[in-house]
């Protein structure tokens, strides 16, 4: 209950504050408006009369939901492995490593451009932005948690006659979980800022080309209501990744506690 005291602080003076249409000018509306408008959004008669912002929420929500959820599985395919091959290898993080610390640096808006040039206006461009900005996070946290693996547990599995494969993905893998969800729970907050970038520029449809196109138009409730969404959204993947951890990784509490 503590973690929803500054929240509803903000949003009382906030509706205090913009009550009588001061608050910025009168450009920013008050909570009880910004609430009408997503409830109209969400739950109004689809296309009612000129008004794409009536019963279309769900639309955006799923288009954009189901694009990250695609981006962030092709960086997990991608970062997980790698992250622990140049983390465990040492010919492989000198042929690697170089080229993704190159690359990493370049922001995602600079990736907009190619992404458009090869994949057009599509959910492509957006899922290959959203893979992109995941990978990094990922990539760097799985290669510190693979290089940081007890040294001592990897002599004991190898005097137990563990092979280099065998230790690899009994005693690597299993020790830089803890990073590589780390990694994830970054990569996913980052996924989301992606798909939002894509869908103002490279897609015509989701959550931020709603964000987009509103605050064209001057709906700065639907703005704030989308806005509100994507942090939703982020929230609630994150809860998942942790839950995901906390099952997966269960022993770590256990050890704790002894």
């Amino acid at each position: 209950m503590i973690a929803l005291v500054l929240p509803v602080v903000v949003l009382v003076i906030w509706q205090l504050g913009g009550t009588n249409g001061s608050l910025f000018g009168g450009v920013l509306p008050t909570p009880a408006k910004v609430l009408k408008g997503w409830e109209t959004w969400a739950f109004g008669s689809k296309g009612m009369g000129l008004n794409p912002y009536s019963g279309t929420w769900w639309a955006s929500l799923r288009f954009s939901t189901i694009r990250v959820a695609e981006g962030f599985a092709v960086a997990i395919v991608i970062a997980v492995p790698t992250g622990i091959i140049i983390g465990w290898n040492r010919l492989a993080a000198q042929a690697v490593d170089p080229t993704i610390q190159l690359l990493r640096p370049v922001p995602i808006t600079a990736w907009l451009p190619f992404s458009i040039a090869v994949f057009g206006i599509s959910s492509f461009g957006a899922i290959f932005l959203i893979a992109l900005g995941a990978f990094y996070p990922i990539v760097i946290n799985t290669t510190q948690g693979a290089r940081d693996v007890d040294k001592n547990l990897v002599r004991a599995a190898r005097m137990l006659g563990a092979s280099r494969q065998g230790v690899l993905m009994r005693v690597v893998v299993p020790s830089a979980l803890p990073s590589i969800f780390t990694g994830l729970r970054i990569g996913l907050g980052i996924g989301w800022t992606a798909v939002i970038v894509a869908e103002m520029v490279a897609v015509k449809s989701g959550l931020g080309y709603v964000l987009w196109d509103a605050y064209y138009v001057g709906r700065m409730d639907i703005v704030i209501a989308d806005m509100a969404t994507i942090g939703l959204m982020g929230l609630l993947s994150d809860r998942i990744i942790l839950f995901v951890e906390y099952r997966l990784l269960n022993w770590r509490a256990v050890a704790g506690a002894r």
